[in-house]
């Protein structure tokens, strides 16, 4: 076990790595946690943030903002505080395609390598497969639902079949070809499995506490888009909303007994240090460019309509990614103590960002179908009423029962999925 004295020290030095870092709201991820770990850490503390793009000059661009950032917010400590010191922050910058299955182990490789350890990792990068908007529909449910017509929309138009390049460069296609990945699975779901499990290594060097994996979901992870038989979505029109369903049931059913046996596979530890734990969180609703829309349809139009609907009492209305940043970041932050405290007494829940009318922002639990607020029959907390997700309804034994066996299932065949593409992999290579 590690010494207290040793972990303390250890603790004083945070390694966070950030997927889809260049803009919207993995791009608010870093900066708010950049202010939130200068705001709260003593002087004595450091945090190395890693962020991943996809291409050099995304990363050259992004690490150059946060950089600027980072100078006016330790120019506004320096300024407010008696003390001239802040805690210290590093950038580093990494490129992984996380629809190209090679470029994530490469990716995995240069961190086993270069990094001591990693304390969080927040997956955050995403791909919306959206094909446009149905105006149509969108002109005549808004007016008539609102607020509720903007927080869970049925105007999306997803397209279908979507799949990633080849993964493994073949001269001629035979009965051994490899298989097809979807591309929005890949990006909002394996991808981001494949490189957490590739590290999981320097998660049990985490000091005494668990590495913490962060999902970021959605609030549009319904229940009926996800079909473990085609857990790739690649005949669903709604395939967006089939991979957030799918983080969801990862995440909460991670620590269940039942699919404890794919869980230690996907993230083994040593046997005198806890395994990494996994979360998840989502945004709540903010302006960002997962939807194929104009700029200025969403720097002026859809921002205006996300803050009048905040302004008719809809709590998930954060607009700005900044504020959408608020759940996923103090899950990246929080004491342990205080992660666990919560969970051993309401069970594993959904870490939401929210805020009132005025824009003063929280977390807050969010219930999830077939889930409820922490996936315990009987409890009958719930969300506030506005803030209630469409079609939860009360949790039930038959309700829980069921979650937990599609749990199980699709905690199987990712595992499977994983096993499979890594022997592939690994014999292009060979």
């Amino acid at each position: 076990m590690v010494d207290p004295e040793s972990a303390s020290t250890e603790d004083a030095h945070s390694y966070t790595l950030v997927t889809g870092a260049n803009s919207g709201l993995g791009y608010a991820i870093c900066c708010r946690l950049i202010d939130e770990f200068v705001h709260t850490r003593p002087n004595s503390h450091s945090l190395r943030l890693i962020i991943t793009t996809r291409d050099k000059t995304k990363s050259h661009d992004t690490i150059a903002k946060l950089r600027d950032h980072l100078f006016r917010k330790r120019k506004h400590h320096k300024a407010s505080e008696k003390t001239p010191l802040v805690p210290k922050v590093y950038l580093q910058s990494e490129q992984v395609d996380l629809n190209y299955l090679p470029s994530v182990l490469l990716l995995s490789k240069k961190l086993l390598r270069s990094l001591p350890k990693l304390d969080s990792i927040i997956l955050n990068a995403g791909y919306g497969g959206f094909a446009g908007i149905n105006w149509l529909n969108a002109l005549w449910t808004i007016p008539l639902h609102f607020p509720r017509s903007v927080t869970y929309p049925t105007f999306k138009v997803g397209a279908i079949g979507l799949t990633t390049r080849p993964q493994i460069q073949t001269k001629e296609v035979s009965a051994t070809s490899p298989p097809q990945l979807g591309q929005v699975f890949c990006s909002n779901v394996f991808g981001h499995y494949l490189l957490t499990h590739a590290v999981a290594p320097l998660f049990s060097n985490a000091s005494h506490n668990p590495g913490r994996v962060i999902w970021l979901s959605s609030l549009e992870a319904f229940e009926s888009c996800l079909s473990v038989s085609d857990i790739q979505g690649l005949t669903s029109p709604m395939a967006y909303e089939s991979t957030k369903r799918l983080t969801d049931v990862l995440a909460l059913t991670s620590s269940l007994p039942s699919t404890q046996p794919f869980v230690r596979r996907f993230l083994p530890s040593e046997s005198d240090h806890r395994p990494a734990k996994q979360y998840v969180a989502h945004p709540g609703i903010c302006v960002t460019n997962i939807l194929p829309l104009p700029q200025f349809i969403l720097t002026f139009i859809v921002a205006s309509v996300f803050y009048l609907a905040r302004w008719l009492g809809s709590p998930w209305h954060t607009v700005t990614a900044y504020t959408g940043a608020c759940a996923p970041v103090w899950l990246a932050l929080a004491s342990q103590d205080e992660l666990d405290a919560t969970e051993n007494q309401k069970g594993a829940g959904k870490w939401g960002s929210s805020t009132n009318a005025w824009g003063e922002e929280r977390v807050i639990r969010t219930e999830v179908e077939g889930w409820g607020i922490g996936g315990k029959v009987g409890d009958n907390r719930h969300c506030p009423r506005k803030a209630r997700p469409l079609h939860v309804t009360e949790l039930t034994q038959e309700k829980r029962e069921e979650i937990e066996e599609v749990g199980r299932a699709c905690w199987k065949e990712m595992e499977r999925l994983r096993e499979e593409w890594e022997t592939l992999l690994q014999e292009a290579e060979e």
